[in-house]
């Protein structure tokens, strides 16, 4: 597999923050493949391979069909492999079949995409310190899965990379096959509290109009907790923490101790010990 941080496994659970949003900042060609396709597998390298030498100048999307059929039935995809590019949140060209690396090179110069130079290395530093892309880590770890069936700790960890790219239903499929001493392991309370949050914002609205229902009633504790539920599962612990607490301060007993219980659920999944600490200190001393 070549440089995957351009690369990204597509399903219907994430499509839209990542291709169809995405694609505002950047192209994002999809490229629809099955495993058991053979002129897949010569395309597919190709544009891996693409993806990595233009620099992020787009990003390769993958949508296995035989995964993610739903997806596949809206595009309404006929044969394999199908290339699509979107751009500006729409999809705007396209072809069916393998073609050759010089077509496709064609192919993204007719679109304005040109290889953006490589951008100067990280410091070793740096590159511990930097967290790992989830996408790329989805891809790392179904090749890993792929190789070792047997091993139930990987797959725990898919289910995990998986959950942080939102594709929450293939994840819970794969908790849900885990074998029981794994289901108390303590990553796998994490994920099945993430699974929670990610079920109560099924139906929720996005981030500005709970904003601005808040400015407009800040005693809304529903549009409170949405929106702290949102901020923690997109990575902003403390922000979504301290809607909780507001939610707490205001009136401990709503909706049967809801604030207290999204709190709770919270510990589980913010990966940050200091942090849970200081809210837990903060959650206590509002209770007792």
């Amino acid at each position: 597999m070549t440089d995957a941080s351009h690369v990204f496994d597509a399903s219907l659970a994430n499509f839209e923050q990542d291709v169809l949003k995405a694609s505002l900042q950047a192209p994002v060609l999809i490229d629809f493949w099955a495993t058991w396709c053979g002129p897949c597998k010569s395309l597919g390298p190709i544009l891996e391979k693409l993806a990595a030498e233009f620099n992020g100048a787009f990003r390769l999307a993958k949508v296995d069909v035989d995964q993610e059929q739903q997806l596949a039935g809206y595009f309404q995809i006929k044969s394999i492999p199908t290339v699509m590019l979107v751009k500006g949140g729409e999809i705007v060209d396209g072809f069916p079949g393998a073609v050759p690396e010089g077509q496709l090179r064609e192919f993204l110069r007719h679109h304005g995409i040109e290889p953006k130079p490589a951008a100067e290395a990280p410091s070793a530093a740096e590159t511990e310190s930097a967290p790992a892309d989830p996408h790329q880590e989805v891809i790392r770890l179904r090749h890993a899965v792929q190789a070792e069936p047997e091993q139930d700790a990987l797959k725990l960890e898919l289910a995990l990379a998986l959950l942080a790219t939102g594709a929450s239903a293939e994840a819970e499929q794969i908790l849900d096959a885990l074998p029981a001493n794994l289901a108390t392991d303590d990553r796998a309370i994490r994920a099945r509290a993430r699974l929670g949050f990610a079920a109560v914002l099924r139906d929720a609205p996005p981030r500005q109009p709970l904003l601005a229902a808040i400015a407009a009633d800040p005693g809304d504790l529903r549009a409170r907790h949405l929106l702290g539920v949102r901020l923690i599962l997109e990575g902003e612990a403390r922000d979504g923490m301290e809607q909780f607490l507001a939610m707490l301060r205001q009136d401990r007993k709503f909706d049967d101790g809801l604030a207290r219980k999204a709190l709770i659920e919270a510990f589980r999944i913010v990966d940050d010990a200091d942090l849970v600490g200081e809210y837990r200190r903060k959650m206590a001393s509002l209770l007792f």
